[in-house]
């Protein structure tokens, strides 16, 4: 024997009655397997613990073949030891990690004004895509040093997404308020309807060169979204998409959700972005992303910037009032 799945196998040499002895043809269970010049040879890609039959024939220079010497052969026992486990898929562990008061620019409409002042610039995934408004800006940015978030939905449908007939009618319900834009059904038991669709968009923003995403509309809870969804559903949604984008080697930032935040969810994101907690006297639980060493970019759209500013400095919050259109306008807290 040759091992578990092969058999090694030698006769004597044959004589020709005029020429010579060309090769020898091996065959297992009378199906050849293999030719040969010598006098021996190893028949692999058998199955352990198992007898076969094994014949030799000599072909001579005239191309005349010899009678068949037979015998018969058995692979080695089956090894009962268990594998080792298969290693785990490996998870990126250097993602973007951008820490408290890390300055930024939010602009996911229009042409993005590149001379913003920012460490970060959180723009939108499909328009930077190439023959698109704002193609090629994810490179330029690098080139200054600039950290790029692609936006994306996650969590709703968007009629004008060059996916969005990929969306089953099932997982698609009410409107967000926004314009073409509807709650998907993020219960656990519709993933698999529209899960690979985000992944594709996060592999898109991989492939891209984002250095992470803002996943939005991951909280329909209390919006009227046309599902029975629970704060344990979207819960279990924004774990599964940090999970899904740490696969890719993206950062990820928990968008809104403030009524569910919890240790669980400080943990698995790397930093949040925030509307209106200030409008909403709702800041506090934000608190714990800036106590684990973790940036809150926070927004707001009504109010004040000389009220919440001060607030937002001591809470260490990356704070700047903005248009709800998201253009290039912005007033800042730093």
């Amino acid at each position: 024997g040759a091992g578990a799945a092969a058999i090694a196998v030698a006769w004597s040499p044959s004589t020709a009655s005029s020429g010579w002895i060309s090769s020898y043809r091996v065959s297992v269970n009378q199906s050849r397997v293999t030719s040969v010049t010598g006098t021996s040879t190893t028949v692999s890609g058998l199955n352990c613990a198992t007898s076969y039959n094994i014949g030799v024939v000599a072909v001579d220079s005239a191309g005349r073949v010899s009678k068949s010497a037979n015998t018969t052969g058995t692979t080695s026992p089956c090894s009962t030891a268990t594998p080792p486990p298969l290693p785990p898929t490996p998870v990126p562990t250097s993602v973007w990690s951008p820490v408290p008061k890390t300055t930024w620019q939010w602009q996911i409409t229009g042409q993005v004004d590149e001379t913003v002042t920012a460490s970060m610039f959180d723009v939108d995934l499909f328009d930077a895509q190439p023959g698109e408004i704002n193609s090629g800006i994810i490179g330029r940015l690098h080139a200054k040093g600039i950290k790029v978030v692609c936006y994306m939905d996650s969590g709703a449908w968007e009629s004008y997404r060059p996916d969005a007939a990929q969306f089953p009618k099932s997982v698609i319900g009410n409107s967000t308020g926004w314009n073409g834009e509807n709650w998907l059904d993020i219960r656990p038991q519709s993933w698999p309807l529209f899960e690979p669709i985000i992944v594709e968009r996060l592999k898109l923003a991989s492939a891209s060169g984002c250095d992470g995403v803002e996943p939005d509309q991951n909280n329909p809870v209390g919006n009227a979204p046309g599902f029975p969804i629970s704060y344990a559903d979207e819960k279990a949604w924004y774990l599964e998409v940090a999970k899904d984008a740490h696969s890719l080697g993206l950062s990820v930032g928990m968008k809104n959700g403030i009524e569910i935040i919890d240790s669980d969810l400080v943990n698995a994101f790397d930093w949040a972005l925030n509307e209106e907690c200030f409008q909403y006297s709702e800041c506090d639980a934000l608190a714990q992303f800036v106590a684990k060493g973790k940036a809150v970019f926070q927004v707001e759209y009504q109010g004040d910037p000389t009220q919440f500013c001060p607030q937002a400095s001591s809470l260490g919050f990356s704070t700047m009032k903005k248009r709800l259109s998201l253009d290039a306008w912005r007033v800042t807290c730093w």
